[in-house]
């Protein structure tokens, strides 16, 4: 069995040559060709989109709220019964004709 020293040390040569390695460069201008289309594409991070998310949330929780507001003054005006119309018609419409 390798001891650790020899491990170690067999991982930073091979880290060496990969670092002085065209496979570095290409890794480079992968990652700058690929942020630059994400960039293009405007995505959004997950911090970006929980944010958006959470502000959704509150805004439909306040729409609950109103629309149940709404609805109680609604039903504060309760429609008329024909007795009332009746008697505010003729209230209204002056004598004489």
């Amino acid at each position: 069995m390798l001891n650790k020293k020899v491990l170690d040390e067999i991982s930073s040569k091979v880290s060496e040559i990969v670092s002085q390695s065209p496979a570095k460069d290409i890794e480079k201008n992968l990652k700058v060709l690929v942020t630059g289309l994400f960039n293009r594409m405007e995505l959004v991070t997950r911090d970006e989109f929980d944010v958006q998310q959470e502000v959704l949330q509150r805004t439909r929780e306040k729409l609950i709220i109103l629309e149940a507001k709404v609805a109680t003054l609604e039903s504060r005006l309760e429609p008329e019964t024909p007795e009332n119309n009746t008697a505010e018609q003729s209230a209204a419409q002056p004598k004489g004709n």
